[in-house]
């Protein structure tokens, strides 16, 4: 099998492996606990909480540990429209091509009686600035967005959103979780919603950066853990995997980015025939998200039987819906229908990717409209 699917998840590290197996096997004890091994498994917790802090490359602030990115940003959501409406602050805002986990939860608060405005992209998949700017105001409680597009690779001007989020005395919030470790992620955010198995850590484990002074109330309630805002016992295995993966970023990120460069080049070479869908020139090049007309995408998928790539995003790839990020981005359902997302990363090979590449333009050729 090659494995052409870096968005929905990346290969665990061996190094972050080995980091999780004697907290598994021996170093079980519960982090919260008071007792010797129960400081010790939370000694465990925090080095890791330092070793992804230090990755992020913000300064100051604090981490808090959930289970995964949707967690965190529903944490980051909810609380920060919660603690607007008690401001008089109804009004939350995003793009239109927002990861489900945003995009979702926006719009159920809305049924809560918050405005929630989904802002408009051009064809290259890049928000519309002028709608942003006259759409946040000092009614705005919240304005989110995602750094790095994960259906295209599409990268936002977060700084930029930032700024009228802040101008106005809104938080803003960033799903950092395709882009951190490989490009920077926005200063001036108040939040940031990471994912530990997209950087080569295990599934099941994500945080949120919040910066100083920042409070809000929980989602979950329970035993007080994480400061209060995420109550629920950690896993140190999981903490410290994320933590080894973290630290590789920051080790490996020049070898890393040689390395992905290396392969667009040869990608965009391999599949010379087909349009890209987004900008080419703002984007992350690890992700290719690609079209051909007349293409069935799921039935070219069926045929590439030894190939893992996708039609989109993986946690909406079974709805049989066309993806919504190519609908906002004005393609029509048949070009939706007839796009795939190759990723490659840190453990694809220029040979896998070249043997992929033939398997699948073989597949794309042997279609047809009529067919």
């Amino acid at each position: 099998m090659i494995y052409l699917d870096y968005q929905a998840t990346t290969p665990l590290a061996p190094e972050a492996y080995e980091a999780m197996v004697p907290l598994l096997r021996d170093q079980f004890a519960n982090p919260h606990s008071a007792h010797r091994p129960g400081r010790a498994a939370a000694a465990a917790v925090e080095v890791a909480r330092d070793r992804v802090m230090a990755a992020t490359g913000m300064e100051g602030g604090r981490l808090v540990f959930t289970s995964g990115a949707t967690e965190a940003l529903n944490i980051a959501i909810v609380g920060a429209a919660r603690a607007g409406k008690a401001q008089g602050r109804t009004k939350i805002v995003t793009i239109a091509t927002e990861h489900a986990a945003v995009r979702d939860t926006m719009l159920a608060l809305a049924e809560e009686g918050f405005e929630a405005v989904l802002l408009p992209v051009d064809g290259e998949g890049l928000v519309d600035l002028d709608a942003a700017r006259a759409t946040i105001d000092g009614r705005t409680a919240l304005v989110a967005a995602m750094l790095v597009n994960n259906e295209t690779g599409v990268i936002q001007p977060v700084a930029a959103l930032a700024d009228m989020a802040r101008a106005q005395g809104a938080l803003f919030l960033c799903d950092g979780v395709q882009g951190f470790g490989r490009i920077g992620l926005p200063r001036a955010a108040d939040m940031i919603a990471l994912s530990a198995h997209k950087v080569h850590g295990p599934k099941g484990i994500g945080a949120l950066w919040l910066r100083d002074g920042l409070t809000l109330p929980p989602l979950i309630h329970g035993g007080g853990q994480e400061g209060g805002l995420r109550s629920g016992t950690l896993s140190p295995a999981l903490c410290a995997g994320f933590g080894v993966a973290a630290r590789l970023l920051v080790s490996r990120h020049a070898e890393d980015a040689a390395h992905i460069e290396r392969l667009w080049t040869l990608a965009r070479a391999l599949f010379a025939d087909w349009i890209i869908n987004g900008s080419v020139a703002v984007r992350y090049h690890g992700n290719l998200n690609l079209r051909r007309d007349g293409l069935d995408g799921a039935r070219l998928l069926s045929e590439c039987r030894g190939i893992a790539f996708s039609l989109g995003s993986a946690c909406a790839s079974g709805s049989g819906r066309p993806s919504h990020v190519l609908q906002a981005m004005a393609l029509s359902d048949r070009q939706a229908r007839g796009s795939v997302r190759i990723g490659f990363g840190r453990y694809t090979t220029p040979t896998e990717l070249e043997d992929a590449a033939r398997t699948i333009n073989e597949a794309a050729a042997g279609q047809s409209p009529s067919s």
